[in-house]
């Protein structure tokens, strides 16, 4: 499966370095190594190799540096980062510019970058886009039928459920800049949430004919399996906006091919969420509840949003409402208890 795959491992530990390295090269593996980030930029100008393995903590040049520098000049290199801090920050960043996967140090089990890299390679032989995202590789949904629980799922869906920070640091690192502009129009979003349970997690799109597309998972909500079930989210969204435009009817589409795989799945659980399509050229706003209600105020008009039924629960069921922009801005406001203080704004500048 591995035999002649080239490997570029950029690790400052020589001995984590030389265990990897010795482990691929009997697996098959043409293996380069480099120990920091500057010799690793050096190494890729000698020779872009099949798959590049790198630290995040490193001297010289920062792991996030190195990857980020990366990602600009070799965007079709498939990347795995290895993180020895515990922390999840540095990974989320990561992971925002194009890695495929992580793994966690110390690794007990070397299979578990066996399993990782071929997964990675897979995908990329497999001619998957290099602009997915790494949820989508994790849960393969690029395929059709059910998403299979691999091991590499498996073992990281497992560590973040032992390790509930690390999950909870993930989903909050992985939310997009919190302000942001396409054209005439501006999206800013405020969150204040406890520091105790899973938080609300918003990702959003800007599209090139005036449209975005948005969703919001109330991750909490879906108890023990909600990290995993909003990260399966985060792939069929992506999947989506990567396959086709976005518009009313295709994002039912989409809602229910997430309660297909919710129902079918062993590792995600129905869950509270809302998504969401702004028609910049129609001056408005389509929003769907999937149990996570909301107060939707559009110059002074306020309309609640609401649906009893979650996600995985024939959500795609209800239809979506519309609310009218020609006033020029509106402010989606969660009215859940507990999550009052998350609220989404979108205005048009020239308005």
């Amino acid at each position: 499966m591995l035999e002649g795959k080239e490997v570029l491992i950029v690790e400052d530990d020589p001995v984590f370095s030389r265990i990897i390295g010795s482990f691929l090269r009997k697996e098959g593996c043409v293996v380069r190594e480099a120990g920091n980030g500057l010799d690793g930029l050096k190494a890729l100008r000698e020779g872009i190799p099949d798959l590049l393995l790198s630290d995040l903590s490193m001297p010289v040049m920062t792991g996030l540096e190195f990857v980020e520098e990366v990602s600009m000049e070799y965007p079709m290199l498939p990347v795995i980062v290895i993180s020895g801090t515990g922390g999840m920050s540095d990974v989320a960043q990561a992971l925002r510019f194009g890695v495929k996967d992580f793994l966690i140090k110390p690794i007990e089990d070397i299979m578990i970058v066996k399993s990782a890299i071929i997964s990675v390679l897979e995908d990329a032989d497999g001619g998957v886009n290099s602009d997915a995202d790494f949820s989508q590789q994790w849960f393969k949904v690029s395929q059709n039928g059910d998403q299979p629980l691999t091991e590499e799922l498996k073992w990281h869906l497992e560590d973040l459920l032992d390790n509930p920070g690390n999950a909870r640091d993930l989903l909050i690192g992985l939310m997009p800049e919190q302000d942001s502009q396409q054209g005439d129009w501006r999206l800013s979003y405020h969150s204040l949430q406890s520091a105790d349970t899973n938080p609300v997690v918003l990702d959003y799109t800007w599209m090139m004919d005036g449209q975005m597309a948005f969703y919001m998972v109330d991750s909490a909500s879906a108890g023990e399996n909600g990290t995993a079930t909003t990260l399966m989210i985060r792939a069929f969204f992506n999947e989506y906006l990567r396959s086709q435009d976005a518009d009313e009817r295709g994002f039912v589409h989409l809602v229910h091919q997430i309660e297909h795989a919710i129902k079918r799945s062993t590792y995600a659980s129905p869950i509270r969420a809302m998504f969401g399509i702004l028609n910049a050229a129609d001056d408005q706003l389509d929003v769907l509840s999937a149990g996570l209600n909301a107060v939707v105020d559009g110059s002074g008009k306020a309309l609640i949003v609401k649906n009893d039924n979650l996600l995985g629960i024939d959500a795609s069921s209800t239809r979506f409402q519309t609310i009218d922009l020609s006033g020029g801005s509106v402010r989606v406001s969660l009215s859940e208890i507990g999550l009052t203080s998350f609220s989404l704004d979108i205005q048009r500048l020239s308005a």
